[in-house]
């Protein structure tokens, strides 16, 4: 049983390794941005009450986020492990997921940090937001994004490196390396524990 945690800032390629390490692996993908979309498409209790929050121009408060993710590991598809894409983002929810995973008696095998330095990461944002027309992602948004993203994030990876949890992965190499190399420190990270 592999129980991951992907972590990134955006554009660091994290959604992409997301899908190819779930698949190598055999395991579930779970994606909070999926996760909300699903239930804010079939209106599920959950979903209502986030929508109200979405409607309002508001971030989704935690409690809600972490009710989402707890269902969702209740579901018999990730009883051979999973890889979460998007959470947690905070301490908070960090703190959260960990009384989630000791409801079952689960942990985190390992935290994967896709890094990609700053610069990189505007060029890349900037040249999806031309592929993709949109205007909202100009270098200033990106930069903000980053900075928030630092704030919130990077004490949760200290907290993951703290507990021996965290393998780092150099996000710009071409995909296949920044694969090759998640699947590797992996594989490393499991042989040292059950070493």
């Amino acid at each position: 049983m592999t129980r991951l945690l992907i972590i990134g800032p955006p554009g660091s390629g994290k959604g992409t390794q997301a899908h190819r390490i779930s698949e190598q692996l055999g395991i579930e993908e779970i994606s909070t941005g999926d996760m909300f979309r699903t239930h804010l498409a079939n209106r599920t209790p959950l979903g209502v009450e986030a929508q109200k929050y979405l409607d309002a121009g508001d971030l989704v408060p935690d409690h809600l986020t972490t009710a989402m993710v707890r269902e969702r590991l209740q579901q018999p598809d990730t009883k051979n492990g999973f890889l979460l894409d998007g959470y947690p983002r905070t301490v908070s929810q960090m703190e959260d997921l960990d009384g989630v995973l000791q409801e079952t008696g689960d942990s985190l095998d390992t935290v994967l940090e896709i890094t990609a330095d700053d610069d990189e990461i505007v060029r890349r944002l900037l040249l999806r937001s031309q592929a993709e027309g949109r205007s909202d992602d100009t270098e200033s948004v990106i930069r903000h994004r980053l900075q928030l993203y630092r704030t919130e994030t990077e004490p949760v990876i200290s907290r993951y490196a703290q507990r021996g949890l965290l393998v780092r992965v150099d996000g710009t190499a071409d995909v296949d390396h920044v694969t090759a190399g998640a699947l590797k420190g992996i594989e490393t990270a499991r042989a040292n524990r059950a070493g």
